[in-house]
């Protein structure tokens, strides 16, 4: 989707989303040269943004309280697992395995983070424990088919927080760091 046709999108819906955005920052920062039209577009966006006509959605408005519990459960499990035997096991899997078998528990402000733990922990905590118990018990149980796999953006050591900081710069930033000769 090009320049002029994200910003009819914006038009139309009123508003600019995350993903539209990063389109269009995607796009001007890889263009040796913008169009009379895809400036014309910009221009238009921009006084649609300054004039409320079309609202920029923020990146993360909410989150789903249910991760954090699962997550919580499930390192104290590894936790326990691996310092009671030899074997490493990926909290990451376990959490995912779990999660998919589990309902969301969306949340938009800290009161409502606070009634969704509350009620998470008194109404689903059992479930949670089974599944954390279940995935950990199919994490053990599996078959070592892809040994070459690699986690979701993560590198083979534990990065400092300058690396992870570069490494968020060139998610958000990629001309931010000059490029290696």
């Amino acid at each position: 989707m090009g320049i002029k046709e994200i910003v009819d999108q914006a038009l139309q819906d009123g508003y600019l989303t995350p993903s539209m955005e990063a389109e269009v920052g995607r796009i001007c920062d890889t263009a040796a040269e913008l169009s009379v039209e895809e400036y014309m577009a910009l221009d238009k966006l921009m006084g649609s943004l300054l004039t409320g006509e079309v609202v920029a959605v923020p990146r993360k408005q909410f989150i789903n309280v249910m991760e954090e519990l699962v997550l919580s459960e499930a390192i104290t499990r590894v936790a326990e697992i691996e310092q009671a035997s030899d074997t490493s096991l990926d909290v990451g899997d376990i959490a995912a395995y779990a999660l998919n078998r589990l309902p969301p528990l969306y949340a938009t402000t800290e009161e409502g983070a606070n009634y969704q733990r509350q009620r998470a922990r008194k109404e689903l905590q059992n479930i949670i424990n089974e599944q954390v118990n279940e995935a950990i018990a199919r994490y053990l149980d599996r078959p070592e088919f892809f040994p070459e796999r690699r986690a979701i953006s993560t590198s083979k050591e534990n990065p400092g927080v300058a690396s992870q900081l570069s490494t968020l710069l060139k998610d958000y930033a990629p001309e931010y760091e000059p490029k290696s000769l």
